[in-house]
């Protein structure tokens, strides 16, 4: 039995088919369905669970090398250099490029898969790649 660490017997499953090279994608609560793509919805209430408190999960046992968001990330969020702040420490060491939200939302479809949390932060979806 699993007693530490990431508990989610599907979201476990899911990880474990990210190899090198695969896009991951950690979404807000408000991220369109995307039906060709494996999606683990973990989202609870507003706020619980967070694109944040996934990145530091999968970021336990998994190395990513290079991070996507969109650029409106950076001007659409009241409290945005808290945000920033928050996700420049979760990210440290993985390069983080900010592209336009339509381009963004192109690298979709080639993700393995999806988890959408309960996330209300503006365009806090993140697409990892794994290393």
């Amino acid at each position: 039995m699993i007693n530490h660490g990431l508990l989610n017997p599907q979201l476990l499953a899911l990880l474990a088919r990210v190899r090198h090279t695969n896009a991951l994608v950690i979404a807000d609560r408000g991220f369109p369905f995307w039906p060709m793509i494996e999606t683990v919805d973990l989202s609870i209430v507003d706020d619980l669970p967070t694109v944040l408190q996934l990145i530091k999960a999968v970021r336990a046992n998994h190395h990513f090398t290079q991070a996507y968001m969109a650029k409106e990330f950076l001007s659409l969020n009241n409290n945005f250099k808290t945000k920033h702040q928050q996700f420049r420490v979760a990210l440290r060491g993985v390069p983080v490029k900010y592209e336009a939200h339509v381009e963004f939302k192109k690298r979709i479809p080639h993700a393995i898969g999806l988890i959408r949390t309960g996330d209300t932060t503006q365009y806090a979806n993140t697409i990892l790649i794994s290393g």
